[in-house]
């Protein structure tokens, strides 16, 4: 171990000790009252509950964990964006679980918790994951209903998921623990089978007080939609039951009944163990984003027996092609390499650049993946693509893309990994969000943004100190560096991961070392899916 490696590998573990003392705020929710008073009433948090329904031993992948970081502060803040959800196990089958956490607003719905629920409908359909409702919401909240209620994908996107994933066959059960008012009420009754916990559970589409302001009616909550009336009078609910306990049992027996489905088939072998110890991937990753480093070493810390099988490898170096196993699944690899490489020109290239020849040796290698029903890993530790003359006048446009065609027309699952700088449209040909990975995480350190923060400043100065002076001011060489410094501070929060994750560009932030783990997991979900369209990649320039 060399002073460098230490430097790097405390750096991430500093990185990481924030990541848990952020995640430990979070999943307080609405705070140590709040849970006290959710005691009060017998019920169970939503993390509670979802530990409960989880298998013991087996992996849960929590997306959106900092859904709603300070976000919503003029609000009192939306933790986790008011639910808690991820993709884990109930009975041996993998599923996608959604708990609404009453502790934060009574469960009420921000704009951030409409997008993180229709992103885990969205996982589920495109895995063709069973989804687990834990109901107990308020419904909307009202003070910003307008961000949440109209428009296409805001609430009622929910309930037309509830209806196209019934319709493709995907089991959704609904377990009513508390509130259930509202539009939201829909939920339950779209959903295969609805389960209620007396006392707290309810269902209505206007609560006591607003009967009584409409119509006029005194009706208590437990009459007018509790798990009696709705088992025994209306026909709404399948099951009732006296505990929480017993009714997310009751969940679990449902789901070990579920007929098995037919898989993608995609190739797994015996896992076999990275050669290299899991903890020296701290070490990688340089404390200075800008410095280079071997992007093979950190291939080989999350592939089986650290084997990765490059494709044209003395071509296009920029780029890391290849095939390799994860956990035993077969998988192509796509990487930025952030050495300093030599062209086949005998030009020197710097690393974490896109280049013509790498463009257009990653576009290939995406469709021969396409073509062999492999699904592909993209490893993002990218500044962007190459600029200048040179490269504009080789046609860097048209390679680049090529590259953002085979992308965004790739039809086996991606899994998207930001290891590091993720800058402009680098950010879209390595499979950003906008390109539809199945899943895609961050590591603690990573930094998303359409440049680098130094870089941004100082475009962002000039353009403001220009205009100051258009208009007579006169901007001291002091005044410049207090803008400069102003503008690199506000900048530079925006691409931190919290920041990404906070508005789901991201599905998680996530430790390194659990990289292997999280990419098998993922690969485990895509896996239910069988159905994979026909792959085309429409016109490319040649």
């Amino acid at each position: 171990m060399n002073l460098e490696f230490n430097r790097n590998e405390d750096v991430i573990k500093r990185a990481l000790s924030e990541m848990k003392q952020r995640f430990a705020q979070v999943a307080l929710g609405g705070g140590k009252k709040a849970i006290a008073k959710q005691k009060e009433k017998n019920k169970l948090t939503a993390r509670e509950r979802i530990d409960y329904l989880l298998d013991p031993n087996t992996p849960f992948v929590e997306i959106g964990a900092f859904a709603g970081w300070e976000m919503y502060e003029e609000q009192g803040g939306c933790p986790a964006g008011g639910t808690v959800a991820g993709v884990g196990y109930v009975s041996g089958r993998q599923c996608v679980i959604l708990a609404n956490d009453q502790t934060v607003k009574a469960g009420a719905w921000f704009p951030i918790t409409g997008k993180k629920n229709l992103r885990l409908q969205e996982i589920a359909m495109e895995n063709r994951l069973p989804v687990i409702y834990l109901v107990d919401s308020a419904g909307v909240f009202l003070p910003m209903q307008d961000e949440i209620f109209p428009d296409k994908e805001h609430f009622g996107r929910i309930f037309r998921n509830n209806a196209r994933m019934s319709a493709m066959g995907i089991t959704q059960i609904a377990a009513v623990m508390g509130a259930c008012v509202a539009g939201g009420a829909y939920l339950p009754i779209m959903s295969d089978e609805t389960l209620m916990v007396e006392g707290n559970g309810s269902i209505f589409l206007a609560g006591p007080y607003l009967v009584k302001a409409a119509i006029g009616e005194n009706i208590d909550a437990e009459t007018l939609g509790g798990a009696v009336t709705h088992n025994a009078i209306s026909g709404i609910a399948d099951y009732k039951f006296e505990t929480e306990e017993a009714c997310l049992d009751q969940v679990k027996k449902i789901m070990s009944k579920l007929g098995h489905t037919t898989k993608a088939g995609f190739d797994r072998s015996t896992p076999k163990a990275p050669k290299k110890k899991a903890e020296d991937i701290y070490g990688i990753i340089p404390a200075d984003p800008t410095r280079p480093y071997d992007m093979l070493q950190i291939i080989e810390q999350i592939t089986d027996d650290s084997v990765f099988e490059q494709f044209k490898q003395d071509y296009g170096k920029t780029i890391l092609c290849g095939y390799a196993r994860i956990d035993g699944w077969a998988v192509g690899i796509v990487a930025n390499q952030r050495t300093m490489v030599k062209s086949a020109k005998g030009e020197m290239q710097m690393g974490g650049v896109i280049y013509n020849d790498s463009a257009d040796k990653a576009a290939r290698f995406i469709m021969n993946c396409n073509q062999k029903k492999i699904p592909l890993v993209f490893l993002q530790d990218v500044t962007g693509f190459m600029v200048g003359s040179r490269s504009e006048h080789a046609g860097i446009i048209k390679d680049g893309a090529k590259m953002v065609n085979a992308v965004a027309n790739s039809v086996v699952p991606k899994i998207t990994v930001i290891v590091g700088n993720s800058y402009g449209a680098g950010n879209y040909a390595m499979c950003g969000k906008a390109y539809d990975p199945r899943f895609i995480y961050a590591w603690p350190n990573a930094k998303i943004a359409v440049m680098g923060g130094e870089q941004a400043a100082k475009t962002l100065l000039q353009i403001q100190v220009s205009a100051m002076k258009a208009k007579g001011s006169e901007v001291s060489p002091e005044d410049e560096q207090k803008l400069l410094n102003d503008i690199k501070g506000k900048y530079e929060k925006q691409t931190t991961p919290y920041y990404a994750a906070a508005r789901l560009w991201v599905d998680a932030i996530i430790d390194p070392v659990q990289t292997r783990e999280i990419i098998s997991e993922s690969l485990a979900a895509a896996n239910h899916n069988p159905e994979i369209p026909p792959f085309n990649t429409g016109v490319i320039q040649v």
